[in-house]
């Protein structure tokens, strides 16, 4: 899937900058078009002469040496990319691309290019596990950058752990998976909700539940790098919009219900991860309710069932949903999908240490009409969502990732 792309290889100086180059040589040899960009400090430790003799292309160093006056050297190699490949990457290069940092030809050329970057990080085990690298590789994964892990084994500096760059060879199959992978739900639409709902009783006062929706970000973030067309449909919630994803922001039950129908005919893929209020306020208050002696009692009526709706207008969308339950989670959740007219469901028993609302992690079991069951164990959300798109992709008889 490599062969013929156009590949920016970024080099910065650390021990594993020899690495990069067999690993410009593998990737000339499966037939992509290298450019190499290099710090002053990966020079120190590999000459650019043979950058420039593997790849036979120039090799770039400072981004004030314009080698063709017509033209603004990083924004041409930026444009010119299919791909952005940073590797090695330090500790020092992460940093200045999650803080925006643009002060040689390697940094700002990555903040101006459009293609999709793969970081694969190198430096010492202590270094990896640093809180602020740690902050800046999630930021960045946040914003759709794309990590190849360091491998684990014996470091230049002596020790033994996570921080030695990944073999060339793996890269280059990494790159080629992922390539492939873009291409599963590439020109599919894909609508998604996330997050709780707020049902109002006065200007400052509201029904809600726990739900900060990591879970439908998590979905939403990866479907969009699957290649897919992303709507997230999002009640309040504290997080950044994925990238690559249209984000539509509501409150109330009834805000959501409105913007998953006008959305729903046109969408190809529904996963329902919303916690929707089944129940609101039967009367607001247009002012501040003032504090009375006694008890006070609040009037509720249902709200509209969005997924029962989706079941009963289902064209040919496949339609997921979610299930948070604390017992008889599968009874529960195969009544679910069978009532609501679903093609799958995604249990969570939210009372399970590490899963349901807030956790960065989460324990689910698949159900399908068909009879497929699957138990996923402790992962993250976003491990958790690849995996869910993996089933419904294969489902809507797909590729498997």
């Amino acid at each position: 899937m490599v062969k013929g792309k156009k590949i920016v290889l970024g080099v910065s100086g650390g021990i594993a900058a020899y690495k990069a180059a067999a690993l410009t040589s593998k990737l000339v040899q499966a037939g992509a078009s290298v450019k190499v960009i290099m710090t002053e400090s990966a020079k120190r430790f590999v000459a650019p002469t043979t950058f420039q003799a593997l790849s036979r292309q120039p090799v770039y160093t400072d981004t004030f040496d314009e080698q063709d006056p017509s033209q603004i050297q990083h924004i041409d190699v930026a444009d010119w990319a299919d791909l952005f490949l940073l590797a090695p990457a330090t500790a020092n290069i992460i940093g200045k691309l999650a803080g925006g940092l643009a002060d040689d030809m390697l940094s700002t050329t990555l903040l101006a290019t459009e293609a999709p970057v793969y970081i694969a990080p190198a430096m010492n085990v202590h270094m990896y596990s640093h809180p602020a690298v740690m902050n800046n590789m999630k930021q960045l994964d946040a914003w759709g950058f794309k990590f190849i892990e360091p491998g684990e084994g014996y470091l230049a500096c002596g020790y033994v752990g996570k921080g030695r760059l990944e073999e060339p060879e793996t890269i280059v199959r990494v790159l080629e998976q992922e390539e492939q992978k873009e291409q599963l739900l590439k020109g599919k639409k894909v609508l998604i909700t996330a997050g709780p709902t707020r049902e109002k009783i006065d200007p400052v006062r509201f029904f809600t539940n726990p739900s900060t929706g990591k879970m439908g970000f998590a979905l939403a973030r990866q479907a969009a790098r699957l290649g897919a067309d992303v709507t997230l449909i999002s009640g309040p919630v504290k997080l950044d919009t994925p990238s690559g994803v249209e984000r539509v922001d509501v409150t109330s039950a009834e805000d959501m219900f409105q913007a998953v129908m006008e959305r729903y005919h046109d969408s190809d893929l529904v996963i329902k991860s919303a916690a929707v209020a089944d129940y609101r306020p039967r009367t607001t208050y247009e002012h501040k309710m003032k504090k009375a002696p006694g008890d006070y009692a609040v009037e509720m009526e249902r709200t509209k069932d969005i997924l029962l709706e989706l079941g009963e207008r289902k064209e040919h969308q496949y339609l997921i949903g979610f299930a948070a339950e604390t017992q008889e989670i599968e009874s529960y959740g195969r009544k679910k999908l069978e009532k609501k007219n679903l093609d799958a469901i995604v249990i969570n028993n939210v009372s399970d240490e590490g899963a349901g609302f807030g956790h960065d992690t989460n324990v689910s079991i698949w159900l399908t009409k068909q009879g497929d069951k699957q138990t996923f164990p402790l992962m993250s959300k976003d491990e958790l969502a690849t995996n869910i798109l993996q089933k419904a992709v294969e489902e809507m008889k797909g590729e498997s990732l």
